[in-house]
């Protein structure tokens, strides 16, 4: 993506398909050679001429023959799932593309009419309920409420039916004190207690729309914040989805691609999910369903690259199920197993890859994008099938691809490779997250240079990367051989200024590494790394590196001094048998030998 946005700020959006990817394979090489420099000036050791680059032919076929393996074992699937959605991307985003900043949105506590209140006062064991009562949901997403299908309590917990002047609220009782409060009410009387699981399938009305919806149970509801009773939306919401699973509730998302909601949406159609926060907590308030309004500073997920608030938003895309059964197990347990077998420095990250592994949702690998490996796919037009002979046709694309670049599938007639069956048969137009792309290198490096191991030694990163490449080789290495590609995995931290601040162009406190090559040359910068605990952030600054240019002049100058005194040493003429150095000399020629 980011690839593309440069792209289209120097030549603009309309541009040809085909045109556009040669463009953007142009800009990547042209910032290859510019890296591959910068690498080689500071003394980085590496097969310069020979470089395995994601968007060379061979490594594009093989990332797709590495997607074709994972499916033969069984871990992929399509599926209309709600994903981390970015409206300035247009396109799904991947957990490592997802960063969490603070943001101010409209807190609203909403009331949905029971429905029958006499059937509720039969469950309660009442004679009677004469009044309204109310399930009271809270929410930090007004715009989510159109595409309301539910509300979830827990089952074990108690709620309270509490008699207040806006009618008899249902509210967990570990949070009435809280609510009521919040509400401004005086006094109040609890009315009735019930268990949540006696409140199941209890009909209530949906407050703007001519919908009922029921009362569900859910474990994911819990007792730190809200009423004790979940809004659930499963477009919108992947608990959500997940418990309306088991209700078998519609998965209906009115927004589209671009953030707005489809015309043809009552009260919301064509405004932006943020223009309709604003209509739905003004329709709540004319009908008397808002209960209160709050703005509410919290967490919320972003996109890393734009900086903007994210949604989840349900669309049919791609998924590797991390419980999805293989050959042995499912890819969640095989990916903890490989875990437990691998070594990490520092220690502290078998931990938190070990988490993110526990908890991650399914990873979704379909992106809708241009410039991208596609996924080489056949679906029937009718079913959404993969087409039976999915292995033969893949590898068939996969050598074309070889030939010509991805844009040998791009261009694919279906009909070349399907014959009569194009008929039925239609092709996959989206592309593979780029975390698929780098977490396949195991099968597209070293499985194909027979000098390198396989698993290697040690993979290395930044912090960051449990959560990005190390994770996305170690579930593709999962799904395709059962094991983690590594051994071992080391992590590094990120360099920050001398007083431990991130390094921003806003704050001025950036220090370029050509500037210090250019300054004070590639030694003092490599000095730096070497003498730097890498086990946590790398501080650097002008007066640290003018500390380790006094090192480095000190070590360069004994060196001279010791090089002086040997400039007539003739070994063949002054150099003693080995038997008559020292013990130290003796063990120092052993130490290097060993070394070569």
């Amino acid at each position: 993506l980011p690839i593309e946005l440069q792209v289209e700020k120097a030549h603009g959006k309309e541009i040809p398909a085909a045109r556009f990817r040669e463009l953007c394979r142009e800009y990547a090489a042209s910032q290859i050679e510019r890296q591959k420099a910068d690498f080689i000036r500071l003394g980085v050791l590496g097969e310069w001429n020979n470089p395995y680059l994601t968007m060379d032919f061979k490594f594009e076929a093989d990332i797709m023959r590495t997607l074709g393996r994972i499916h033969a074992n069984g871990y992929l699937y399509q599926g209309q799932k709600p994903v981390h959605w970015c409206v300035d991307c247009g396109s799904a985003l991947a957990e490592a593309e997802v960063e969490y900043e603070d943001k101010a949105s409209p807190a609203i506590d909403v009331a949905f009419a029971v429905k029958d209140v006499a059937a509720l006062a039969k469950t309660l064991g009442m004679k009677e309920l004469n009044q309204p009562v109310y399930a009271v949901i809270w929410t930090t997403t007004p715009w989510t409420l159109p595409a309301n299908q539910a509300v979830c309590v827990h089952p074990d917990f108690i709620y309270d039916l509490i008699q207040t002047p806006k009618g008899i609220l249902i509210l967990a009782r570990d949070l009435a004190e809280a609510c009521i409060t919040r509400y401004g009410f005086d006094a109040v009387e609890v009315v009735a207690t019930v268990q949540g699981s006696a409140l199941e399938h209890l009909q209530l009305q949906h407050p703007f729309y001519d919908r009922i919806v029921p009362v569900i149970c859910g474990d994911h509801v819990t007792l730190e914040a809200g009423t004790g009773l979940v809004h659930t939306a499963p477009a919108h919401g992947l608990e959500d989805y997940a418990v309306g699973g088991k209700y078998n509730l519609l998965v209906d998302c009115p927004v589209g691609a671009d953030g707005k909601f489809y015309a043809s949406v009552p009260l919301v159609g064509g405004q932006s999910i943020w223009a309709a926060n604003k209509t739905v907590v003004e329709t709540l308030a004319n009908s008397g369903a808002l209960l209160l309004e709050i703005k509410l500073k919290h967490s919320y997920p972003h996109c890393w690259r734009h900086k903007t608030p994210i949604i989840f938003r349900a669309t049919h895309q791609w998924f590797i199920g991390m419980e999805a059964t293989g050959q042995h197990s499912s890819l969640r347990t095989a990916a903890l197993k490989a875990v437990e077998n691998t070594e990490f420095f520092p220690s502290w990250g078998r931990a938190r890859l070990e988490a993110m592994i526990k908890n991650r949702p399914d990873w979704c690998v379909s992106r809708q994008r241009n410039w991208g490996v596609p996924m080489p796919l056949f679906v029937h037009k009718e079913t959404g099938e993969l087409h039976p002979r999915t292995a033969e046709l893949l590898e068939q694309v996969a050598l074309r691809v070889e030939q010509q670049g991805i844009e040998a599938w791009f261009s694919l007639d279906a009909k070349e490779l399907l014959g009569a069956e194009a008929e039925t048969y239609r092709k996959v137009s989206d592309t593979l997250d780029v975390w698929f792309d780098s977490g396949s290198t195991h099968a597209c490096v070293l499985k194909r240079r027979d000098y390198l191991a396989h698993p290697a030694d040690l993979y290395l990163e930044g912090s960051d990367q449990h959560r990005g490449w190390f994770q996305s080789s170690l579930l593709t290495g999962c799904g395709v051989d059962g094991r983690a590609p590594y051994k071992a995995l080391l992590t590094h931290g990120f360099v920050v200024d001398g007083n431990g601040h991130k390094m921003s162009k806003s704050k001025g406190n950036v220090i370029a590494p050509q500037k210090v090559v250019d300054s004070l040359g590639a030694d003092i910068l490599r000095l730096w790394v070497a003498s730097t605990d890498y086990s946590g952030e790398l501080t650097i600054s002008d007066e640290i590196l003018k500390r380790v240019t006094e090192s480095y002049r000190r070590v360069r100058n004994t060196l001279r001094f010791l090089l002086s005194n040997i400039a007539d040493f003739d070994p063949a003429q002054h150099a003693l048998p080995v038997e008559e150095w020292l013990e130290i000399d003796r063990y120092a020629l052993a130490m290097a030998r060993d070394f070569e």
